[in-house]
């Protein structure tokens, strides 16, 4: 019986799409290496981003494909995670001590993106990433409590603040900066000022991800987002309606127009089922997140249902993903989580920290 080619193992891993990008394992340049020794194959995967869950499913179907090659002897798979810095706007580079900061928009308020938001960043944590999100609704911030989080921030050298830990998760917010009542009367040079200051001067400890919960709209805060943070990819909160889908839209077209690219769209409140009787009613309409993807051409990531028990845990200070990371909700943050850092890790990656700096001195 002849030997096995590696050829025939690439043929078959071409075969195995990542449900999480949505293409096969060598387009998306999982495979590390195959190793081929006679009958006997090894095969090493590296995916570029967090997928803890996943991880033992794709082994599974890696070794059950690979059982197919005719003539096939000892099989050894081993899959890794190696997350890594992704490029940014033409004229930035990525901050120091964060690999990769991912916007979460919506064109407008009441659609839950900070409640998304908040989840999405404890799904890629719980999925291995180190991750911190950074409340950057300066005049109506939401973390603190969401994340059942107050006080000032400790700063060790009086110039800096360290970030306030909650279920793993680095964060700041101006909300631990000011009053829960106070009202924050600011124009918008203060605004950005703030943001600035809230990113740059937080000692985030080696993230892979920072989540960046933005306020709605198109305005500074957004503006200084797109041309003075360098930005990895940006996600689109929306709800089925009409007209939180027109403004949704605003927010996607801001930020083709800085060239930020967007990983996805995902559809909040796009179900209700009531709790006594099991009925499903569309209570903001439905197919709309759907429609935007088309129209676009942009993923949608997930779609999540009308729950009460999301906003009682976000209320609580106890996310969902946290809460009761067993439930179908749950489950769909952390699958919206795994594919929107699927299709960042297909974007181009940073090499600016590959290049040494050069110093001119005088001689």
């Amino acid at each position: 019986m002849a030997n096995i080619e590696k050829a025939d193992v690439q043929n078959c891993l071409k075969n195995l799409i990542d449900p999480n990008n949505g293409v096969d394992l060598m387009t998306g340049k999982a495979v590390k290496s195959i190793t081929v020794d006679g009958h006997a194959v090894q095969v090493v995967l590296e995916l570029g981003y967090p997928a803890k869950s996943y991880l033992p499913i794709l082994k599974a179907n890696v070794e059950q494909a690979l059982q197919a090659i005719d003539g096939i002897g000892a099989i050894s798979v081993e899959v890794c995670v190696n997350i890594i810095a992704h490029g940014v706007q033409q004229q930035l580079t990525p901050l120091p001590n964060i690999k990769n900061i991912i916007a979460v928009a919506s064109g407008k308020g009441g659609v839950g993106k900070s409640t998304t938001a908040v989840n999405l960043a404890l799904a890629l944590a719980a999925e291995g990433a180190v991750v911190g999100i950074l409340d950057a609704d300066i005049y109506g911030p939401s973390i603190p409590t969401m994340l059942g989080l107050s006080g000032m921030p400790v700063s060790q050298d009086n110039k800096t603040m360290q970030p306030k830990v909650a279920y793993g998760l680095q964060t700041n917010s101006i909300g631990y900066l000011v009053d829960q009542d106070q009202a924050i009367i600011w124009r918008g040079p203060m605004v950005t000022n703030a943001l600035q200051q809230l990113l740059k001067e937080t000692q985030w400890d080696k993230l892979d991800y920072l989540v960046i919960d933005l306020p709605p709209g198109t305005g500074d805060i957004q503006l200084t987002l797109a041309q003075q943070i360098p930005v990895s990819g940006a996600v689109i909160v929306t709800t089925p309606q009409d007209i939180a889908l027109i403004d949704a839209q605003r927010g996607l077209g801001m930020f083709e127009k800085v060239n930020i690219p967007v990983l996805g769209i995902i559809e909040n409140m796009s179900m209700h089922i009531c709790s006594n009787c099991g009925h499903a009613e569309a209570i903001f309409g439905e197919g709309g997140g759907a429609a935007m993807s088309a129209k676009n051409k942009v993923e949608l990531l997930g779609s999540l249902p009308l729950d009460m028990t999301i906003r009682m845990n976000a209320d609580g200070g106890r996310p969902t993903v946290v809460a009761d990371p067993n439930s179908k909700a749950a489950e769909i943050y952390r699958s919206v989580a795994r594919k929107m850092a699927a299709k960042l890790a297909l974007k181009t990656k940073d090499y600016s920290r590959k290049f040494p700096n050069i110093v001119i001195q005088n001689s």
